[in-house]
């Protein structure tokens, strides 16, 4: 616990520290998601709409890029500093992606705000460790997950609001309140020494312009990976090489740089590296499951999307409700790898079984079934946060927390990646030559392509993605067994 915070109460510490930290973690991962239906109202008004992706990647990019850079400077200058410093990034970005007169411009205006988000989140984590004893941080990584479930999945319909009624350009001007309010609580946290010293000294230059170019080729490779066209194959089979060329580059450099960016000596340590691949894991369990349940729902079983978001509602529900409860468990027992290891455990049984029986079960009862899966995929964070911090101490609590959300980064796209290529590759090996058209059409056009192909057509390139999306499931359930592995693996099983 920080310096004369010994005689807080724990609800004191709450109402002191949680606020300060949950609006900069709510603004950096709103932001990640709130464009995506304001995309069409930008296209309509910059044009170039085949660059208009490029609004949601550059933020995504500048955040993972962010996230090492600005943990290893919160922990020579001091965090509440620096989550200062990211507020007034994360600002100057809103204010220029309002103003973005192009969407190259606004692309360019994404990754300076990304910059700050990547700071938000990265600090916000690591200011838990700081302040909150080790026994207690669970209960405040657990209110600090189902903050970034609940603002990552309110943001496609605040941002849908928002363009809809006050114009795309609302969707970051409305941040210029949020983000004064949260520099007022941010304040309000305590100010710690830091160790301080010159730039150069404590951040390691090289190893940041390595890895800002790793990052994008890595994440770019595996996101092309997503669209198996020609074009997009070639993509990457350039940029995955390139990536794991400068990964080894980076790899070979901090392991002698004098102030890594990347510590590869406390990131070797069984209980940080596990629990890393951990956090890599859910990563690709989560947004597999939120990326492609939506298409099966919605081609296979023929829902609208507003019925979709319904049916999935419990799922993201769910998982903040499990982060929660298994951050409450942590605090009063001091358990933490049996927590995940339970609750993925049953999670890839769920999945399995889900794989096998989904065509038998009706549509009106899948909802019951995220929801009874779902807080299981919440056991895994807040372990995650707490075994990396309790490891790292005060020293290396900004790296230790960047690692984890690098991890989780990293774990999203390849996740996304690797579930995409293998649903139309089953996809395509169970409808043939002949079927894949349709199912093609199915993929990129949803029920309007299934009206423009005959009803005998259209039914049996359902069945042929129904079974595909079975597959995916699968593989998905292989994710959570991994991450079950690693959490039954891991040697650090308790907090003190």
């Amino acid at each position: 616990m920080a310096e004369g915070e010994a005689g807080l109460v724990p609800r004191a510490v709450f109402f002191r520290l949680f606020p300060s930290i949950a609006l900069p973690m709510f603004l950096a991962a709103i932001d990640q998601t709130i464009v995506a239906t304001a995309l069409p109202a930008i296209a309509a008004d910059l044009g170039n709409v085949e660059h208009v992706s490029w609004v949601v990647v550059a933020y995504l990019m500048a955040t993972t890029i962010a996230a090492p850079i600005y943990g290893r400077l919160g922990d020579a200058y001091g965090r509440r500093s620096m989550l200062l410093g990211a507020l007034g990034v994360f600002l100057t970005g809103s204010i220029c992606c309002a103003m973005a007169p192009s969407v190259e411009a606004l692309a360019a205006a994404r990754l300076l705000q990304g910059f700050g988000g990547g700071g938000l989140m990265t600090l916000s984590q690591a200011l838990v460790g700081e302040t909150v004893p080790p026994r207690q941080r669970g209960r405040f990584q657990g209110y600090l997950a189902t903050v970034f479930l609940c603002s990552s999945t309110m943001g496609p319909l605040l941002g849908g609001l928002l363009a809809q009624h006050f114009g795309w350009r609302s969707v970051f001007l409305v941040n210029l309140p949020l983000v004064g309010l949260a520099a007022l609580l941010a304040l309000r946290l305590a100010k710690p020494t830091a160790p301080g010293g010159r730039l150069g000294a404590v951040l390691d230059m090289p190893g940041v312009v390595i890895f800002a170019m790793a990052a994008p080729c890595v994440l770019l490779g595996l996101d092309a990976l997503r669209q198996p066209t020609s074009a997009h194959l070639v993509a990457a089979a350039i940029l995955l090489p390139a990536g794991a060329l400068l990964v080894w580059l980076l790899l070979k450099w901090e392991a002698r740089a004098a102030a890594p960016l990347l510590p590869i000596a406390f990131i070797r340590r069984p209980e940080i590296w596990r629990a890393d691949a951990m956090a890599l894991c859910h990563g690709a369990t989560l947004i597999s499951l939120v990326s492609f349940l939506p298409f099966y729902l919605q081609v296979v079983r023929g829902v609208s999307p507003a019925e979709s978001g319904l049916i999935l509602l419990p799922l993201t529900g769910g998982i903040a409700i499990g982060s929660v409860i298994t951050g409450q468990i942590m605090s009063r027992t001091g358990v933490t790898m049996m927590l995940s290891g339970i609750g993925m455990t049953l999670l890839a049984a769920g999945l399995f079984l889900l794989a096998i029986m989904l065509p038998n079960i009706p549509t009106h009862w899948l909802p019951l079934w995220f929801g009874l899966l779902s807080p299981l995929l919440g056991t895994v964070m807040p372990v995650v946060q707490i075994t990396v911090q309790s490891a790292a101490g005060r020293t290396q609590l900004g790296a230790a927390s960047s690692s984890v959300q690098l991890s989780r980064s990293l774990g999203a796209a390849s996740g996304a990646a690797i579930t995409g290529t293998l649903l139309f590759a089953a996809a395509a090996a169970f409808a043939g030559q002949g079927g894949l058209a349709a199912v093609v059409t199915l993929l990129e056009s949803g029920s309007a392509g299934a009206a423009s192909m005959s009803e005998s057509a259209a039914a049996l390139a359902r069945l042929d993605l129904g079974i595909a999306f079975r597959v995916v499931l699968g593989v998905i359930g292989l994710y959570a067994a991994t991450s079950a592995l690693l959490a039954w693996s891991n040697p650090q099983r308790r907090v003190v």
